[in-house]
């Protein structure tokens, strides 16, 4: 895989709110301990770890994957991995997804839904998944999965790990606290977080209200900073704004819940203790966040309309250089100061597939109503799409004069592969039928008489 994710080398935190600590930096060698002496100088595994300690490692790649993309970082924990494990069973998956998933026919058509409304009852972050999407073959590493997650309870005693994929969470409503065995990271709309394939934790909500966002599992290369090519060494998303958990354990002895999932299917064991046990560690393999208000945006400072791969903020790189298995886009506040310029993105059909999401604000391509934050929309592979006539009328008459977004925070999960709607989203009572027909409203101008 292409792309590179060490930037450095840190050892203290550097940002503490509350109870949570971080260390910055994108990729780095970190290494952290929450007991003074409990991480090995010089060695990862010696005969006798410092507090009674077992060291263990957690491979993200390859043991002879190229310097550049080799993650692993080594944990030095209460008890190992092979302790916090049991007799597991497949429990049901509820709305949960995996590709390859093929269980409705849609339109050839681009599709929009509302927001799904957060239930009245007790649901827990694994109970609340509902896939919209798939895209590719968890099996071979490649594509994703594209899901909302509704939280209206905090995990306890229960604990989950995703040996399928990656996850990336953006919150849309509510915060999250996601207790990982890496330390604690907390996250509100307009952050993101990153959870590498195999990390354990336990999600809660971080307040009194329940919480809905979007949820991206990567089932390919590992998220990493995209290639800034002519734009050169700054701007877009810098990697001192990545934040990685400083170390935080719990030494807890009580009846738990591990659910894996694994093969598309999740399975569920009885534990007698957590599994975030981990008091100390040091590597480049591990969670991380960042303030998606941070970005720092290029754009066209003269004319014409830029592409939006301008605006990656992350992306999982395939096989094939310059062809992504995810980037993830996001279209935050910034300057619109084209002259004789059509500024909203024009119109366009693609071969990379998008899903697209708004957590707050208002989409300039869409000004028209319909995509609320909350709601989601899917644009495939090959099938047209662009502005709404209200966004149309509107830019195309406006005076041209530096004009500011802002409060506006939308984002894309792009990928090469053709998306799958699941049955839940065909089904969905917040699917809007109308959409596919919003082009037909766009007006015909066209007068041979006049240039």
């Amino acid at each position: 895989m292409n792309g590179s994710r060490r930037s450095g080398f840190a050892a203290a935190p550097v940002d503490a709110v509350g109870e949570t600590a971080y260390l910055s930096g994108f990729g780095n060698g970190f290494e952290t301990e929450a007991l003074p002496g409990a991480l090995p100088v010089g060695r990862n595994s010696p005969q006798k770890c410092a507090y009674g300690l077992y060291a263990e490692q957690l491979s993200g790649s390859p043991f002879t994957a190229p310097r550049a993309t080799n993650e692993r970082s080594w944990l030095y924990r209460i008890r190992p991995t092979v302790t916090h494990w049991g007799r597991f069973h497949k429990i049901d998956a509820g709305l949960w997804r995996t590709a390859p998933c093929v269980e409705a026919d849609m339109p050839l058509a681009p599709l929009r839904w509302d927001p799904v409304p957060l239930p009245s009852g007790s649901v827990s972050f694994l109970e609340g998944i509902r896939t919209v999407t798939t895209a590719g073959d968890a099996g071979s590493q490649a594509g994703m999965g594209a899901h909302i997650y509704l939280v209206t309870r905090s995990m306890r005693d229960e604990y989950f790990y995703n040996a399928d994929a990656e996850l990336l969470f953006v919150p849309q409503q509510g915060e999250l606290r996601l207790w990982t065995e890496f330390g604690i990271i907390d996250i509100e709309p307009g952050e993101i977080a990153v959870i590498p394939r195999g990390v354990k934790l336990r999600v809660e909500l971080h307040g009194e209200a329940a919480a809905r966002g979007y949820l991206c599992e990567n089932y390919g290369g590992a998220f990493t900073l995209p290639e800034r090519g002519p734009i050169g060494a700054n701007c877009l998303a810098n990697p001192r704004d990545f934040l990685t958990p400083a170390a935080a354990y719990e030494d807890r002895d009580a009846p738990s819940i591990m659910t894996v999932k694994w093969g598309g299917n999740l399975w569920q064991a009885e534990l007698r203790h957590s599994p975030l046990d981990v008091v100390a560690w040091h590597g480049n393999y591990a969670p991380y966040k960042y303030d998606l208000r941070r970005y720092s945006p290029v754009g066209p400072v003269l004319f014409d309309h830029a592409d939006p791969s301008i605006f990656t903020v992350l992306t999982s790189p395939s096989e094939t250089p310059g062809t992504a298995n995810i980037d993830f886009v996001i279209f935050p506040d910034r300057w619109l100061v084209a002259e004789n310029t059509f500024r909203p993105p024009w119109y366009h059909m693609n071969i990379m597939s998008e899903f697209m999401g708004l957590i707050y604000g208002v989409y300039d391509a869409k000004t028209g109503g319909g995509f609320v934050p909350g709601g989601f929309s899917l644009h495939n592979t090959m099938l047209p799409h662009g502005p709404d006539m209200n966004a149309f009328e509107g830019a195309s008459n406006a005076e041209l004069k530096p004009h500011r977004l802002e409060g506006t925070l939308a984002f894309m999960f792009e990928t090469r592969f053709p998306q799958r709607v699941t049955r839940f989203a065909a089904e969905a009572p917040q699917f809007q039928k109308d959409y596919a027909g919003y082009g037909q409203e766009l007006r015909k101008h066209f007068d041979p008489s006049r240039p």
